[in-house]
């Protein structure tokens, strides 16, 4: 009897862990916008950067804390804010860029992934359309800001990125870039 409490319990801690981590593996739209990334940065001559689990995880969080909880024009909160409606210390990320630090610090509190992240964020209007890699690509491309950060150019022209973690849900998109390698 004893033996199958335990051969029990296994299972649950097993079937537990596995639901943990399949709950953030990359989706086939994750992973084909990570290879259009990794593609639009090779035909720049840019290094391909790796998909990270860790911080493929903090994308779809923040993704879904977005479509969820963030009502655009409601305050002076940016996308990259983070709302009160999870584990994770909220952040309003306003245009100047004050509360950045709350926000590169995600990836460490949310994933315990060790180096700042860095986001880039796209959103459909109204937010249930969905989102997908070509549009959220494009969407990037066009903006200076955005395609700075995607093909370290200014001030992201000395840093190296060694990790990628990418969200899709329905309206939104979100890419973390990382200094550290997650293996």
């Amino acid at each position: 009897m004893k033996a199958i409490k335990i051969g029990c319990l296994l299972i649950l801690v097993i079937v537990f862990a596995s639901f943990q981590v399949d709950e953030y593996k990359a989706s086939n739209d994750e992973i084909e916008l990570c290879r259009m990334i990794n593609e639009y940065r090779k035909s720049l001559n840019l290094p391909e950067i790796p998909l990270s689990n860790k911080l493929t995880k903090v994308a779809k969080i923040h993704c879904k804390d977005l479509y969820d909880n963030f009502v655009r024009g409601s305050s002076e909160c940016n996308e990259h804010s983070w709302s009160d409606k999870g584990i994770w210390t909220p952040v309003c990320y306003t245009p100047d860029h004050k509360q950045a630090s709350g926000m590169w610090n995600k990836p460490k509190e949310i994933a315990n992934y060790l180096s700042p992240g860095y986001e880039i964020e796209h959103n459909h209007s109204p937010k249930d359309n969905l989102c997908n890699p070509i549009c959220a690509l494009n969407g990037w491309k066009n903006s200076a800001g955005h395609n700075s950060v995607m093909t370290n150019q200014g001030k992201w022209k000395n840093i190296k990125f060694k990790a990628l973690g990418v969200g899709i849900y329905k309206g939104y998109a979100c890419v973390w870039f990382g200094e550290l390698e997650d293996k």
